[in-house]
């Protein structure tokens, strides 16, 4: 079996609804409801889904910049939850975050040569004071950008060399894993296409391990081993590449992939296309049963008060773990 080294044991992230000038609790928004899955040491596993459906509140449950309402956490055999001071610091150099937006991300009045050390300083024993700047040039080259340019501020670059900045400072303190929220959504798709290639190659030359956050299926295939489909906070299907993009039993999972363009005309003109109908549910009110009822068009009165579990789905090779009663690939 494949060495694990992040372990997520039915994580919930609950918050409060205050209404009323006293702030009384009405209420709560479920935005991760009961998330299980395993980190291989080494690959990459692609979450998606649409917009609000919890994707970015799992990674930052995943790197504990949330406090989880309940559920477990394992990083490399440790219960990440249960450490505390000095413990949960030294846990935070092997687990790292690139955030979303480089444009945002990145202080506009730091250098990028104090952007990337600045985690040398809550770690200071990483590397010696002294050879902070060398260890800055390095990084820089490792990510593809001119060691000449550490004393240049954000502004001065353009989105996809800021994320490759964001990428070097995830990188400083040398972890085992990177959590990347949706780091290439707010680029051009050249520039997307540059990143994940880079992405990869450094996966490849560090041993490292993602937790690929996105909603671009085409860009999640590029780069995942497996993909994890979130709908309302919880996971609907799980498998690998192949099991997901060519043998999907979710309805849910199909209308995403259904949705995502074929560059060939005669095979995008023929190929079957799902329309999901009405909006997401509100996360503070989730439908009973299965979530995804109120849109599926495969849905019964069992899907309304039952909910399905996450279990083996579809034959052979296609096998993998879906949360539907009616499960089974398109024809």
């Amino acid at each position: 079996m494949p060495d694990v080294i992040l372990k997520a044991e039915e994580l919930v992230k609950h918050y409060p609804i205050k209404t009323g000038v006293v702030r009384r609790t009405t209420g709560k928004v479920r935005a991760v409801d009961g998330v299980s899955f395993e980190l291989h040491r080494g690959e990459t596993l692609g979450v998606v889904g649409e917009s609000g459906c919890g994707k970015s509140t799992l990674g930052r449950l995943l790197m504990r910049l949330e406090e989880p309402t309940s559920g477990h956490l394992d990083f490399d055999g440790v219960d990440m939850y249960a450490q505390k001071g000095r413990d949960m610091d030294r846990m935070r150099r092997d687990i790292q975050i690139v955030f979303q937006d480089p444009y945002t991300s990145l202080d506009p009045r730091m250098t990028v040569g104090d952007i990337i050390a600045e985690p040398f300083k809550i770690h200071p024993d990483v590397v010696p004071a002294r050879k902070r700047k060398e260890r800055v040039r390095e990084l820089l080259d490792l990510v593809g950008l001119s060691p000449e340019h550490i004393n240049r501020y954000p502004h001065q670059f353009s989105g996809g060399q800021r994320q490759r900045i964001g990428v070097a400072r995830g990188l400083a303190l040398n972890p085992k894993v990177l959590i990347l929220d949706e780091p290439v959504s707010a680029l051009d798709v050249s520039v997307q296409a540059q990143v994940v290639n880079l992405l990869d190659h450094l996966q490849r030359e560090l041993n490292l391990s993602y937790v690929f956050i996105a909603h671009d299926l085409s860009v999640v295939r590029h780069i995942s081993d497996r993909v994890a489909v979130m709908y309302l906070g919880k996971i609907v299907e799980i498998g690998d590449d192949a099991q997901i993009y060519e043998h999907a039993t979710h309805p849910y999972t199909q209308a995403l992939l259904s949705a995502v363009p074929v560059p060939d005309p005669v095979v995008e003109e023929s190929r079957e296309q799902i329309v999901l109908t009405g909006d997401v549910p509100s996360p503070a009110n989730p439908p009973k049963g299965c979530r995804f009822h109120t849109r599926c068009w495969k849905a019964t009165e069992k899907c309304k008060t039952e909910v399905p579990l996450l279990q083996l789905r579809g034959d052979g090779q296609g096998q993998h773990l879906s949360a539907c009663h009616y499960a089974e690939a398109l024809k």
